[in-house]
């Protein structure tokens, strides 16, 4: 990765629109987690070791293996302290990748051996998004409610009722996320929950066609029509593909590309195989993601750079894409117009007509 590509893309600001909470939990994180387990929990025993044995055993293998670390993830973070730790230090990574609007999302998680409800875990991410609002680190940050499509219908109404009731109390729940295992269940069934949180005024963002041959449950989600979508690999190719790109052509459905992810879940094989370039050649809005930031160890600005370099793209067309995020933020206009003003003042010091002046002074840093 050459110095320079990756150096613009570290000082360029930009919006992050699918983050999960738990899988974007860095390594340091998750070793101060085990600690704060382990510290009310003595008979609990995970070594430091150990916890490195499981990481490296899952990293850049399939897909099931990668879900093998968020089992981990989750035995070590089910706890509000647990949440609420993991959210802050989530926020101020993000914040020193300059990222300066972040939608986190995160499935309400129920622990009853540790007398954690779906609520009090809402309350404590929300109270780590507040204390971060009210610091000095100079990001935006919004939640949405995830449901994990391993879980009941029953059950995903009852976090969409939560999500509305926090929508109304804080105004920092902005959405709903459903995501999961794309292996497992069909999405689908979930369409009388997702149609509710729509007409509640919940914004949807749905995981769809991360895996060939999901046309069945993809189309009538498609219909909706959900106001992002994350990944969307497969849309394009195989069965109904020319019917679900016309539905995400028509409704204008803005595609977020979580570029790592795909390559260590092997949905593609190289960075040029990214469904990037189909929607981008189409003038289609796609908006780069980490995904699980922490479990792949990427940054934002990474990911920036694998684009820029595989679709050789100039500053001017980061920075655009950058940019162009902004639109489809799920935050009202203030914010929106707040983003666009700190990108119009960003891009009138450092345009691209100057050259590499800009990157002189741009941190060598290292992703986590």
């Amino acid at each position: 990765m050459e110095r320079n590509v990756l150096n613009y893309c570290r000082i360029l600001p930009k919006v992050e629109l699918h983050a999960h909470l738990s899988g974007s939990i860095s390594e340091k994180t998750m070793i101060k987690l085990i600690k704060l387990k382990t510290d009310k929990n003595p008979d609990w025993q995970l070594s430091h070791a150990d916890w490195q044995f499981h990481l490296k055993a899952v990293k850049g293998k399939s897909l099931e293996d990668v879900f093998l670390i968020f089992q981990l993830i989750q035995e070590i973070s089910d706890s509000e302290e647990a949440a609420y730790v993991a959210c802050k230090d989530v926020i101020s990574e993000f914040a020193a990748d300059n990222v300066k609007y972040l939608e986190l999302r995160t499935t309400p998680r129920c622990i009853p051996k540790t007398g954690m409800t779906r609520r009090s875990y809402i309350e404590s991410v929300l109270r780590a998004i507040s204390e971060c609002h009210s610091s000095d680190l100079g990001i935006e940050i919004r939640l949405l409610l995830a449901i994990d499509r391993r879980t009941s219908v029953k059950d995903a109404m009852e976090i969409v009722e939560l999500a509305v009731e926090f929508m109304m109390k804080s105004g920092l729940v902005v959405g709903l996320d459903l995501s999961g295992d794309p292996t497992v269940n069909d999405a689908s069934d979930f369409l009388p929950v997702l149609i509710k949180a729509k007409s509640a005024g919940l914004r949807l963002a749905l995981h769809l066609a991360e895996v060939p041959d999901k046309a069945q449950e993809t189309l009538p989600l498609l219909e909706l029509p959900p106001d992002r979508l994350g990944h969307g690999t497969f849309l394009h190719k195989g069965d109904q593909s020319e019917n679900m790109v016309g539905l995400v052509k028509k409704h204008k459905v803005p595609i977020e590309i979580c570029v790592t992810s795909n390559l260590i879940t092997s949905t593609v094989s190289k960075v040029e195989d990214l469904h990037f370039q189909y929607w981008y050649d189409r003038k289609h809005p796609v908006i780069i993601c980490t995904d699980d930031k922490g479990v792949f160890s990427c940054s934002l600005s990474e990911e920036f750079a694998l684009i820029a370099e595989a679709f050789k793209l100039s500053e001017q067309q980061l920075y655009d894409l950058s940019y162009d995020a902004i639109d489809y933020i799920f935050a009202g206009d203030d914010i929106k117009n707040k983003l666009q003003n700190e990108w119009k003042v960003f891009h009138s010091r450092h345009s691209p007509e100057f050259g590499d002046e800009c990157l002189q002074s741009a941190p060598d840093a290292k992703s986590e």
